[in-house]
């Protein structure tokens, strides 16, 4: 596994208690105050709580993978085809593969090195935890440390 990393936040405009007391009601009770994203593949087993936002980066390849599959040779013919699954797939295939890229978007503006990374608040990373209440308190062990 990973060595795991943490990153804190940029100025000291967040009170630390705030946020300690945030991630101890997530670990504790799943509070919907802090935003947790984890960022991972579907090969990457995650455990964490309806309140947490996965994201997986390996959905827009999967996506796209069934939108190319078995096209013919003949480029205009290949589009063709291209185009019919996608209005086949409607709105709710187009709004997917918008989702899948825009989560690797994400990802890569934050910096993301490392899967899984477990986000806290857009402020804090841990590498190479699969487990989030472990995640959010290493980060809360973390912060105590610097206070």
């Amino acid at each position: 596994m990973p060595h795991s990393l943490f990153y804190g936040p940029r100025s000291s405009g967040f009170p630390a208690a705030t946020l300690g007391v945030l991630l101890w009601a997530f670990a504790t009770q799943g509070a919907m105050a802090a935003d947790i994203r984890v960022y991972a593949t579907r090969a990457i087993s995650i455990s964490a709580s309806e309140h947490v936002t996965v994201v997986y980066l390996d959905d827009a390849g999967t996506i796209e993978g069934r939108l190319s599959a078995g096209l013919p040779s003949s480029q205009d013919k290949a589009e063709t085809v291209a185009r019919q699954r996608l209005q086949e797939g409607g709105e709710t295939l187009q709004r997917e593969l918008a989702a899948a890229w825009q989560g690797v978007a994400n990802a890569w503006r934050l910096g993301i090195t490392t899967l899984p990374a477990v986000v806290v608040n857009r402020r804090y990373v841990v590498y190479g935890e699969p487990d989030v209440a472990k995640a959010v308190a290493g980060i809360e062990t973390y912060r105590r440390e610097r206070e």
